[in-house]
């Protein structure tokens, strides 16, 4: 029997892309992510989550990730696609892509119905599920890959936490790679960070971070409203 999980990261940054992230484990295994200390990635320093990260390699069945980049975001929030939307739609794909017989899969829901993050999964996926709380159809000569959408799902269960420090681990190394190619400090990219914001508003007018940056942010429509200090204005005119 296989259990997997799924979460993500980067879901509130307003520079760089979203991770999602799906960890399948055999259940023989599973207390060994316990042993190794695995836990919510946001409990965790960045030098454990990496240690862990290797970790999590060895005791894994199979590991997936996928970007969910700026452009894509921007995209399908001008279409009137939420971000949950977008995001049930990229977990059953990678779900889709994933082998072995997974009897379970628990997600770490968005929405604020935990089980409607299901239903969307359900939807998107072409593989059998059942969404555990909602009530559908019975298939008995079909075999359905039971669904559990639950908020702080991290938490709670071992196989998500390990998916959550995988994606953490995998943004967090994209968006050194994103200062490296730009030559220049970001920081983690959420609008809680100053080295962000102030990343943002220096290079407003000249583009450079464009390709990276989510439009339809608060945080966006808020620096582009905001004058900036005299003594930013200058500096940037330098």
């Amino acid at each position: 029997m296989i259990l997997c999980g799924g979460d993500e990261a980067g879901r509130g940054a307003v520079v760089g892309p979203l991770v999602i992230s799906l960890v399948s484990v055999k259940k023989s295994s599973l207390h060994m992510l316990s042993e190794i200390g695995v836990r919510d990635s946001k409990l965790l320093t960045e030098k454990r989550r990496n240690n862990l990260y290797g970790l999590i390699e060895e005791i894994a069945h199979e590991i997936k990730v996928d970007r969910i980049m700026p452009a894509e975001i921007n995209e399908a929030m001008h279409n009137n696609i939420s971000l949950n939307e977008l995001e049930a739609v990229h977990f059953a794909r990678l779900f889709d892509s994933m082998k072995g017989d997974i009897s379970t899969i628990y997600l770490d829901s968005p929405d604020v119905i935990a089980e409607k993050f299901g239903i969307r999964f359900s939807m998107s996926s072409a593989k059998s599920t059942k969404v555990a709380g909602i009530k559908s159809e019975r298939h008995p000569e079909t075999k359905q890959v039971r669904i559990v959408a639950e908020h702080k799902a991290d938490a709670r269960y071992p196989v998500v936490s390990a998916s959550s420090i995988i994606a953490k681990v995998v943004r967090d190394r994209e968006m050194k790679r994103v200062e490296r190619t730009l030559k220049m400090h970001i920081g983690s990219g959420y609008p809680s960070d100053h080295y962000t914001i102030s990343a943002i508003k220096a290079n407003l007018k000249t583009g450079v971070l464009n390709g990276y940056l989510r439009e339809y942010w608060a945080t966006m429509d808020r620096i582009k409203q905001a004058r900036l200090p005299a003594w930013e204005e200058a500096h940037r005119q330098q």
